[in-house]
């Protein structure tokens, strides 16, 4: 398994982005040439709006329970990490961070992971400087 960095940690799901989604843009496409080119426009036009709300609906539902689950494994795994390397509980002081930054703190090892709480707390450090700032990257190849 390739090891993963900043550069390289986006993931992507084969079928759902290079399959499913190229059909239903190829289909959607066809269906509004016909719209656009034949006698039986509405019909045409009633089948684009079916793919298009097929497209967001795949969309939303795709990244919706898998994203809120993960968030929530996200949380309780830094939570369960600081309370190891502290004896303290994080929720103490959790609300000072947000999403963005508890998310990006998880690709931090150990040995870094305290160093950088406290320095993303006294600096407000945004997501992408806090991943910046990992010398040693956790990888993280389980998350959807």
């Amino acid at each position: 398994m390739k090891i993963q960095t900043y550069s390289n940690h986006i993931r992507f799901y084969p079928w759902h982005h290079f399959v499913y989604y190229p059909v239903l843009i190829a289909f959607l496409a066809g269906s509004i040439y016909f719209a656009c080119t034949t006698n039986d426009q509405l019909i045409w036009i009633f089948i684009s709006v079916c793919f298009i709300f097929l497209f967001c609906l795949a969309f939303m539902l795709r990244q919706h329970y898998a994203l809120i689950l993960q968030n929530r494994i996200v949380r309780l795994e830094l939570r369960y990490r600081y309370f190891t390397l502290t004896g303290k509980r994080l929720e103490e002081f959790e609300y000072k961070l947000n999403d963005d930054q508890i998310f990006a703190l998880r690709f931090a090892p150990d040995d870094e992971i305290l160093d950088l709480i406290d320095d993303t707390i006294k600096n407000n450090l945004s997501g992408n400087a806090i991943k910046k700032a990992i010398v040693h990257w956790k990888a993280d190849y389980n998350r959807v």
